[in-house]
C-alpha cells in the first residue's frame, strides 16, 4: 500500500497550494485512493479531501470531495453523475455529464485516467472527456483531453524493477501540452505536482 505525500503548486508561477498526505492500494472493487489535504505551512491547517474508489476497468464507482466547506459526491452512471452540496448543507445540485471520468487538482485523478485509457507506446493518441473540479468551490466544468504514452521504461531499484510510464498530455481546448511521469499508481512528476515523501513502493497494476 503506497502511502506518501504530495506538494501542490501553481503550474504557473510556482505558489505553494497544499499538501496531500495520501495512501492507495488495489481492493476488491479495483483501486482506491484516500487523502488529506493540508496547507503547505508548519501548522498544517486542514483544506479538504479526496476519496476516489476505480472498478476494475478504471472507471470511477465512487467519489468524495470535500474543499472550503463544499462536497462532492460521484460515480459512473450513464456518463459520469454527481451531487454537489454548499457549505451550509441546506441545498445540492446534481449533475449528470455523457464523460469518462473525473479529474481535479489531486495527482489521484492522473493515476485514475492512465487506468481507464491502459494505453501502450503503440496506441495512438486518445481523446478522454472529463468532467473536473477544481478550485476550493469545486464547481464542475466538462473538459477534453488527450492522452499519449510515450515511453515505458524499467529501473533496478532496491525493492525490484520499477516501470516509469511517461505521458504526454494535451488540453484540446487550448493546444496545451504537459507531461506526466508515473510508476504504478504513484504519480513521479507532473504540472503542479511533486512527490516530496514515498514510505512503500507503487503498486504495480496487473496487466
Amino acid at each position: 500500500m503506497p502511502k506518501g505525500r504530495y506538494s501542490l503548486h501553481d503550474p504557473h508561477d510556482h505558489t505553494p497550494l497544499a499538501e496531500e498526505h495520501f495512501h492507495c492500494a488495489p481492493g476488491p472493487h479495483g483501486w482506491r485512493y484516500v487523502a488529506q489535504l493540508t496547507t503547505p505551512t508548519p501548522e498544517n491547517d486542514h483544506l479538504g479531501s479526496v476519496d476516489l474508489t476505480l472498478d476494475d476497468l478504471g472507471r470511477p464507482l465512487r467519489l468524495e470531495l470535500h474543499s472550503g466547506g463544499w462536497q462532492i459526491r460521484g460515480g459512473a452512471l450513464e456518463g459520469v453523475t454527481w451531487v454537489r452540496t454548499d457549505p451550509t448543507g441546506q441545498e445540492a445540485t446534481e449533475g449528470t455529464v455523457a464523460a469518462h471520468a473525473f479529474t481535479g487538482n489531486s495527482p489521484a485523478f492522473l493515476v485514475a485516467t492512465a487506468r481507464l485509457l491502459r494505453l501502450t507506446t503503440t496506441s495512438p493518441p486518445t481523446r478522454v472527456r472529463l468532467v473536473s473540479f477544481t478550485g476550493q468551490a469545486l464547481a464542475p466544468r466538462t473538459l477534453d483531453q488527450q492522452w499519449a504514452l510515450r515511453s515505458s521504461e524499467t529501473h533496478a531499484t532496491d525493492n525490484g524493477p520499477l516501470t516509469v510510464d511517461e505521458y504526454l498530455v494535451g488540453e484540446v481546448e487550448t493546444g496545451e501540452q504537459h507531461t506526466v511521469h508515473l510508476a504504478g499508481d504513484v504519480i513521479l512528476s507532473a504540472p503542479g505536482v511533486e512527490l516530496e515523501d514515498l514510505e512503500t513502493p507503487p503498486t504495480r497494476f496487473p496487466d
